[in-house]
């Protein structure tokens, strides 16, 4: 008895001195980093968060077989703490059980199913990585560049807690001092007694002893392992999502700092250049990547040929942050030090970003990837003036003419010509009969292609008597390219510029045709002091024909697959109202894509991309364009005007432009009065 006790305790005490010593260092090293404001948000939301992420697995149970497997693990590592009781208990007394429940039988039942379970999991783990090729080679597993030794010894560690678990239950129950006697509910502790049976009472004492004393040094032993690899996220998941963004990280950036200029000093930073100009939830993003891939598997860049993993990207932060590990602690500044970029990250990386969200939607952790990369945008383009050479002239435009094609706010009424009916241009106080504003956007007024889209709106509008007027050249651009782009100063101007506008006409309710300007209104505008009633266009029709306000013809025929805009439904949520305005056009069939509503797939537009050139690899628009070619539909409907430019050009790249018809949803309705 004393040999137990002591061995033990001392393989207990070596294990958690060396795993704390570890996790200390890890708590002082992501608290170095610079503070993240607002990231508590009440227990109500983080309690929410909880029981939803971390308790309930809902994004894990997405990819319904491994989250399945993730979720019996899970929870059987928890349910099994249990076990972990009763084993220390039985180093001091060989008949322990825990009080009150410790001998009944729905905990013997309980025990034994989840040890079971977590067994048949990690054989379903096993398959997985077997199966999907697992290749630091093989660029389209998920599992590319991610540590599989480490993930291996993982599922290894854990198949030994079981069995040494089950082992010296099993021993237990042969000796008479399990505590639950011999019950047969512990099904799997009971099958494997009647195995060693035969063995002995007095081999399966020593049995008892050897695999009690290997069930504690391989748990501590596992605490230990965690500490020192990517399997942190079992301590750090629940931290992350507690502190993550409510109710999704997607939407409005992260808050920054008001970049008058007159608060500038020489020590000013825009941006993260360092891994030390990082928040401390940035740091502990970093730290809690599980390098499962599910972001790189979405990723339309990396999908497309692009260098961008978000993944590899999280995983060579964390990487960086550990090697500056003494500089960061000791917090001397080291202005010698190389920048991330391209050291760490290399611009293609940080340019081929088109900020769609996908890989924030999908990671189980809630690590934000979108805003380390703009972070790291804002400091290449406002601390050292490197960014792709394209995107100086869109940055020159939006700072001089108030748009990304330099065309001047001349020509923001343009559009109002090919209509029948005059449009109300608001040049003072709004009127208290107008219900709505209209925000017409940059591509909406000056594209030509976009323009069918604003002009097919503003006849539903006029059709189904909503009273509305729109700002015509006092209007400037929205800010979005530029802030997604990293020129963070240059968003706040043009925000500044139009929220002054907005209030002083009195704006109370807007609505707005493009999503990017939509995203930015609703989500972003606050921040600055612009508060308003914004809605996207597809709601307001939606609405509209709900109330019968607007009633669809019966002219139109034919089928529609709808593309998802990136910032109008993941960013937004705004899945539903799309598709219900194209389900009341009569004589329409819509056809869902593959990947659609959450999982839709980017147009390659978002991020200022629609600005940039794409060389490296396959176009993302020709993704999504094939991918809705493959429906059979004819038309290819949208509710963004970036979307519309960016398919209309795929499809007719894919020589199928005669037959095949990319919509806004608004000119959909207009077909069907015709």
């Amino acid at each position: 008895m004393a040999f137990r006790i002591i061995a033990g305790l001392a393989i207990t005490i070596a294990c958690f001195a060396i795993a704390g010593r570890r996790f200390w260092w890890l708590s002082r090293l992501i608290r170095s980093g610079k503070a993240a404001p607002r990231r508590w948000r009440g227990f109500k939301k983080a309690g929410a968060a909880e029981l939803l992420e971390v308790a309930g697995q809902r994004k894990l149970l997405a990819w319904t077989v491994p989250g399945i497997a993730h979720f019996f693990t899970m929870w059987g590592f928890t349910v099994l703490m249990s076990t972990i009781l009763e084993a220390y208990g039985a180093l001091f007394n060989r008949n322990f059980h825990i009080p009150v429940i410790g001998q009944s039988n729905w905990l013997a039942f309980v025990e034994d199913f989840f040890a079971s379970a977590v067994l048949v999991s990690l054989v379903v783990f096993a398959v997985i990585r077997l199966v999907q090729a697992p290749s630091r080679r093989e660029r389209n597993s998920r599992f590319y560049g991610s540590h599989t030794g480490a993930a291996w010894a993982v599922l290894g560690m854990i198949a030994l807690v079981i069995m040494t678990l089950l082992i010296y239950r099993a021993a237990q129950i042969n000796t008479d001092h399990f505590p639950f006697g011999h019950s047969s509910w512990a099904f799997a502790s009971h099958g494997l007694a009647t195995w060693l049976a035969p063995l002995g009472s007095g081999v399966n004492a020593v049995l008892e002893v050897v695999f009690l004393l290997a069930n504690i040094a391989v748990i501590t032993g596992f605490l230990v392992f965690v500490a020192y690899s990517k399997h942190l996220h079992i301590f750090l998941a629940p931290i992350n999502v507690g502190v993550s963004r409510r109710p999704r990280a997607l939407g409005a950036l992260d808050k920054t700092p008001d970049m008058d200029m007159e608060n500038v000093t020489e020590d000013t930073v825009f941006g993260v250049g360092h891994v030390q100009d990082f928040t401390w939830k940035q740091m502990l993003d970093f730290a809690t990547c599980t390098e499962c891939g599910r972001c790189q598997s979405v990723c339309p860049a990396w999908t497309t040929g692009k260098p961008l993993s978000p993944k590899l990207l999280i995983m060579g932060l964390r990487e960086n942050m550990f090697a500056s590990a003494d500089r960061l602690l000791s917090g001397v500044s080291d202005s010698h030090v190389a920048t991330l970029v391209p050291t760490t990250i290399d611009p293609d990386v940080l340019w081929s970003c088109t900020t769609c969200g996908s890989c924030v939607e999908q990671c189980p952790v809630d690590i934000e990837h979108v805003d380390a990369i703009i972070d790291m945008r804002r400091y290449e383009v406002l601390m050292e003036s490197r960014f792709p050479p394209e995107a100086a002239l869109l940055l020159r435009n939006l700072e001089n003419q108030g748009d990304p094609w330099g065309m001047g706010s001349s020509k923001r009424s343009d559009w109002m010509k090919s209509l029948d009916f005059e449009v109300r241009v608001v040049d003072g106080p709004i009127p208290a009969d107008m219900e709505y504003l209209y925000w017409v956007g940059c591509t909406g007024a000056l594209d030509e292609r976009a323009r069918k889209t604003v002009e097919s709106t503003a006849r539903l509008l006029q059709r189904a008597g909503v009273n509305f007027g729109v700002l015509g050249p006092r209007e400037t651009c929205s800010g979005d390219p530029a802030r997604r782009m990293g020129n963070e100063y240059l968003f706040q101007e043009l925000a500044k510029t139009n929220i002054a506008t907005l209030n002083e006409v009195g704006a109370r309710k807007i609505v707005a045709s493009c999503a990017h300007c939509f995203n930015t209104i609703k989500n972003e505008y606050p921040e600055l002091g612009g508060n308003y009633e914004v809605v996207h266009h597809s709601q307001l029709l939606s609405h509209l024909i709900e109330s019968k306000r607007l009633v669809p013809g019966d002219s139109y025929a034919g089928t529609v697959t709808l593309h998802d805009p990136c910032y109008l439904g993941r960013h937004n949520r705004v899945f539903d109202e799309p598709r219900s305005v194209l389900d009341s056009v009569r004589g329409a069939t819509t056809i869902e894509m593959a990947r659609s509503r959450e999982t839709s797939f980017c147009c390659g537009a978002g991020g200022a991309r629609m600005w940039m050139e794409e060389n490296i690899g396959k176009r993302v628009n020709s993704e999504r364009a094939q991918e809705a070619l493959a429906t059979g539909a004819d038309v290819v409907g949208t509710a963004c005007p970036f979307c519309m430019i960016m398919l209309d050009d795929a499809v007719k790249g894919e020589g199928r432009g005669d037959d095949v018809t990319v919509l806004d949803i608004s000119q959909v309705i207009e077909r069907s009065f015709r």
